[in-house]
């Protein structure tokens, strides 16, 4: 007998009207007349028996007899038009229906079967059913109800192939659903949790549909190699993604071949974001092939165990890593036994270490403080305690087989929320299914919020309860808002609260989009954060360069915010500042005089004037020296009445200033209290805010190639001797009577307060300023890569071109442009004048006038030049020497020509083509898509600096001049390229206020002070700021040690070889014996072999035994 359901509490239909709509539907001659009959049964089940109707009346039944039905297409249309009714209406309205449909009768593999019938209708009909299933079912039940059937239907060896067609479609359509968007809060927060909980069933998912990629049907391939590409948007590695369509590729067209390209492009790639099931599900099946594959080579296994170290040191939940690694684990451990290479053995010996550390000790247990899952076992057992605590179940007809089915339904989907920490959502995944199941009404809803309130509980026990604020807080800003750039979507509905008087700072990787949410505030534009009239925001950026002859006080004095505070106040405040007042103080001074860090003041005392509720700081610390970086933490701690949200790459001042942080993670901004160090307590892949470490983001740098005659790494390259300069203008010299030099080995640091003269010295050296006294001197042949104090003065005048562009244009003459702009290579009338006089060589001709420089070559001690004459022809050419063109006064000529060999000496094996520059720019830290598809002004600072960086190491330059590198480089950025100068082969010289930066790479230190420049040698660097030289690391670094020793002997502090003018003799050559002749073309073929096994780019050795 079939009872009736408790809600709603009306009549049960008799067998008999039950049988007159179902003999209707059957027998129906056209669809509508069906459709109708199906609703008219659908409701009278829904308003009476409900759910239990459908196996009670053996409505189901009959809907799989007729479906089975071979010979009649129209009750098979039928069986489709009642099934998606029921599809339709019966879980919004019970959701405990779909736990029939699903677990119980298992209707939807028949739905599937039925899109491969030979009558369109009954394939329509078939797809209108799945398609109301699927629109009805929430967030838990997609994952848990439907997908598990959708797998094993395309694990079924008899399924039709029209029917995995479509299952792979739902499951596309499921990927796509969660895809991330600009819907409502509500609306993102499902895609959010949908993403996340099929992004843990990739590791199933994933085998099945690369074997639809291989099925002998076309349609089911191309619609796999569909569904795959729409599996791998829930990955949100910003790391992986411009690798997709290549991994893609690979598992469609599977061979050694494609193996070998997808490992290769993953061995390339930094990665940086944190390593989850998602990735681990994609990239695993793929290094398992290569590394299990006999044939796989010895350079394809170094690169697949270096990928999964490094993917490995990423992986931060010890029970992702136990899912995945076991996988990989064997592999490697196989390949540092049998690797035939000892370098390939060593590098899986590291790996093996990481993957052991990664997956818990060897007892299995969870280490790092890691939390474990919550099983659905554990929600079961919650469930049922608290259902038998209502009175228990109502124990119907039907419900002895319903009801554990159901409970397993509701503990699975609970326990994905509860593991998502989301235990909000807890409630509407236990009432609605239980409504219709339990013995009194109201029952379910004590059940479900007992549930929900015991893990809200919990949640609270295992992470920490939210915290309380202080009571006396006063909340200044509260917002929620979404924020993107161009086409990229930066912050989604993420929550902004700032208290008055705190300190945020705000953490993130470059490109996070740090800049562009305070440049937002700034503008007014940001969704929800109070106007400037309710709340006076300030944006402190070092940027006055609009009116660079004013003086300090006018121009403080023009701004129309501050005009009426009078010019009496405004000069107290930047007296304030350090500005002193008076006729010959600092705010009589011109603003385009002021260096980097006083222009900083500058902005901050304009900040105080307007008397700011909110200040936002872009990188304050930036061209500050010391003392006054100290000036500015003291300043922010002392006014507690100001907020200030604060973006800077300095953890000193982080940890010394900051209350709150707030730090990017997947598109939102979490807040963190307390300052850095605490900060990375709670998040520890934060500590490399702390050290200088290349795993996160990699610089690789060119070999600086030979230098004619330069057999020593402490010879001097580059000298200035008693060089003065005196501005235009100015009653004192900058700088008086300095003299110093810098060789291949040089690690140097400029040291000195704001105004000292870094920069102007920095200038001297390089050839962008002539000294008003003395001389610099420069080896014919050096290269030199030269990054300005304000590094995006090299790429402002092209910021319509994109990275690759500007590359292309700089170097598209074979010579840097940028050199040829510096005042010591311009032409002044005078220079141009030289070039009309007439030289007398003494050789009888008479005199001539030079046209052009057209070679050069060794001559003695130093080089002689050709000369082409003016309406002379090539036959009447001298070859004149070095010293004799610059007695004549051409030693511009001369210096123009020298540039230029050197210029094509270090491209000699570069090619300007896009391909080339991609790689360049991506060895630079530079997303290559980035390089070659968006334009300069539409990159942050950090990435700009990277576009100067490849810029200036393009022509493989012997020495690298950095004037504050530091700025606008975030923590990773900063610690590849310290690695990178430790490890570069060249010369370094550069100007920071950054101590932690200066003390890890410089032994060597010029302090500047009153124009006079002191040098300090022999300082010990601290090696322990390298990730990679800390005591008990795994990575041992050889570059250490000889990038210390070598520098440690520099050509300044040694002097050995600094006597006498910069001549580079060739040595002079000996007649050789005939065996002598053998061993140096031994010697020559073993350079050829190393420099085709050297990296590309890399230039070929000279064919000399000079250097040896």
């Amino acid at each position: 007998m079939l009872a009736k359901s408790s809600v709603p509490s009306t009549v049960p239909p008799t067998l008999e009207e039950v049988s007159s709509l179902s003999e209707t539907i059957f027998s129906a001659q056209t669809s509508q007349a069906c459709l109708d009959a199906s609703y008219g049964l659908t409701n009278l089940l829904i308003n009476s028996v409900g759910f239990r109707g459908l196996h009670g009346y053996g409505v189901i039944t009959q809907v799989k007899k007729a479906a089975a039905d071979k010979k009649n297409g129209m009750k098979r249309e039928s069986a489709m038009i009642l099934l998606g009714a029921l599809l339709e209406r019966f879980p919004l309205q019970q959701r405990v229906s779909e736990v029939v449909f699903i677990k119980q009768e298992g209707v939807i593999p028949l739905a599937l079967d039925a899109l491969a019938d030979k009558g369109a209708v009954v394939r329509e009909s078939a797809q209108y059913a799945l398609d109301a299933f699927f629109n009805n079912m929430h967030m838990e039940a997609l994952v848990f109800g439907l997908l598990p059937v959708l797998l094993q239907y395309l694990e079924k060896k008899s399924g039709k192939w029209q029917g995995a067609v479509g299952a792979l479609e739902l499951m596309g359509r499921m990927a796509d659903k969660a895809k991330m968007g600009q819907g409502t809060k509500e609306e993102e927060s499902n895609k959010d949790f949908l993403r996340e909980a099929m992004g843990r069933k990739l590791e199933g998912l994933i085998p099945i549909v690369e074997g639809g990629m291989h099925d002998l049907k076309a349609e089911v391939s191309k619609q796999a190699v569909k569904t795959m590409t729409a599996l791998t948007t829930l990955l949100s590695n910003d790391d992986v993604a411009p690798r997709i369509p290549l991994l893609i590729n690979t598992m469609e067209k599977p061979s050694s071949a494609t193996l070998q390209k997808a490992i290769h492009a993953l061995s390339q790639t930094t990665f940086v974001a944190i390593v989850t099931s998602p990735v681990l599900a994609l990239l695993t099946p793929l290094l398992e092939r290569s590394l299990n594959t006999p044939s796989t080579s010895q350079e394809v296994l170094r690169q697949t165990v270096v990928v999964v170290e490094n993917l490995t040191k990423l992986v931060h939940d010890p029970v992702e890593a136990r899912t995945f690694l076991p996988r990989l684990k064997p592999g490697v451990k196989a390949v540092q036994e049998r690797a035939s290479l000892p370098e390939v053995r060593e590098l899986a010996t590291r790996a093996v270490n990481v993957i052991n550390k990664a997956m818990g000790d060897d007892d299995g247990n969870v280490t790092n403080g890691a939390i474990a899952r919550t099983m659905p076992e554990d929600i079961r057992k919650v469930l049922d305690r608290e259902i038998e605590a209502v009175g228990g179940t109502a124990n119907l007809s039907g419900d002895e087989i319903l009801f554990p089915l159901t409970a397993s339904y509701i503990s699975e989907m609970v326990a994905e929320d509860v593991n998502q920490r989301e235990p909000k959502r807890i409630a509407h995944c236990v009432k609605p299914y239980l409504q219709h199941l339990l013995k009194t009404d109201g029952a379910a809803d004590h059940v479900a919020e007992a549930v929900q309130s015991y893990y809200l509980d919990e949640d609270s026990r295992r992470f920490g309860a939210p915290v309380k604020e202080e009571s006396d807080e006063v909340e200044i800003v509260n917002t929620d808002f979404s924020l993107a750039y161009g086409g990229m979507l930066l912050l989604s509905h993420t929550n902004l609260r700032l208290l008055k008087g705190h300190r945020y700072g705000l953490c993130g990787r470059n490109g996070a989009g740090k800049s562009t949410l305070m440049r937002s505030i700034a503008e007014g534009k940001l969704e929800g954060f109070p106007s400037k009239d309710e709340l006076r925001t300030c944006f402190v950026e070092h940027n006055q360069g609009e009116d660079a002859d004013l003086s300090i006080i006018e121009f403080i004095a023009k701004d129309p915010e501050l005009a009426a505070e009078g010019r009496e106040r405004i000069s107290e405040v930047l007296v304030e500042v350090g500005f002193t007042a008076g006729p010959e103080g600092r705010q009589q001074q011109r603003v385009g005089s002021l260096s980097g860090g006083w222009k900083m003041k500058l902005a901050l005392a304009r900040a105080m004037l307007m008397r700011a509720d909110v200040l936002l700081l872009d990188e304050p610390t930036n061209h500050l020296d010391v003392g006054n970086v100290k000036w500015l933490e003291e300043y922010l701690k002392a006014h507690t009445e100001i907020t200030s949200l604060i973006v800077s790459h300095d953890s000193g001042f982080l940890d010394a200033v900051c209350t709150d942080i707030y730090h990017y993670e997947n598109k939102k901004l979490v807040c963190y209290k307390g300052n850095l160090a605490d900060f990375v307590r709670v998040k520890p892949e934060g500590k490399s805010y702390y050290t200088l470490s290349a795993s996160q983001v990699q610089f690789k740098f060119p070999p600086p190639g030979i230098l004619t005659g330069v057999k020593s790494l402490t010879r001097s390259i580059l000298r200035m001797t008693n060089v003065s300069y005196t501005y235009p203008g100015a009653s004192k010299p900058s700088l008086y009577n300095v003299s110093c030099s810098l060789s291949l080995s040089s690690r140097t640091a400029i040291i000195g307060g704001n105004g000292a003269g870094k920069s102007t010295l920095i200038k001297l050296l390089t050839g962008e300023t002539v000294p008003t006294e003395g001389r610099v001197e420069k080896h014919p042949n050096l290269r030199i890569g030269y990054i300005k104090q304000h590094a995006l003065e090299h790429v402002e005048m092209h910021m319509e071109k994109t990275p690759n562009q500007y590359l292309q244009w700089r170097y598209a003459n074979g010579d840097d442009r940028e050199v040829m702009m510096k005042q010591t290579r311009v032409l002044t009338p005078e220079d141009k004048a030289q070039m009309d006089k007439f030289v007398d060589l003494g050789d009888g001709k008479g005199g001539k006038r030079i046209e052009n420089l057209m070679g050069r070559q060794k001559w003695k001690k130093s080089f002689q030049y050709e000369v082409k004459w003016v309406g002379m022809l090539p036959k009447h050419n001298s070859q004149v020497s070095r010293e004799t063109l610059i007695e004549l006064g051409f030693d511009k000529l001369v210096q123009e020509f020298d540039d230029h060999e050197a210029s094509r000496e270090g491209l000699g094996f570069r090619t300007l083509e896009p391909k080339v520059i991609s790689k360049h720019f991506e060895d630079l830290g530079l997303d290559p898509e980035i390089a070659n598809h968006n334009e300069i002004s539409g990159l942050s600072g950090g990435q700009k600096v990277k576009v100067v960086l490849a810029g200036a190491m393009w022509n493989n330059p012997h020495l690298l001049v950095l004037d504050e590198p530091t700025n606008y480089l975030d923590r990773d950025s900063l610690g590849g390229l310290a690695v990178a100068i430790r490890d570069y082969k060249g010369g370094v010289v550069m100007i920071s206020h950054n101590e932690e930066f200066v003390g890890a790479l410089c032994p060597e230190q010029w302090h500047v002070a009153d124009g006079r420049v002191t040098h300090k040698g022999h300082l010990a660097v601290a090696l322990d700021r390298f990730e990679d030289s800390r005591p008990g690391s795994s990575v041992g670094s050889s570059a250490v040690s000889s990038a210390v020793s070598s520098a440690v002997a520099s050509a300044v502090n040694s002097g050995a070889e600094d006597t006498g003018d910069m001549k580079f003799k060739a040595r002079k050559k000996k007649k050789l014996t005939r065996n002598q002749i053998k061993e140096r073309e031994v010697r020559r073929k073993l350079r050829h072999i190393e420099w085709l096994n050297s990296p590309k780019g890399t230039p070929h050795p000279l064919d000399t035994d000079d250097d040896e």
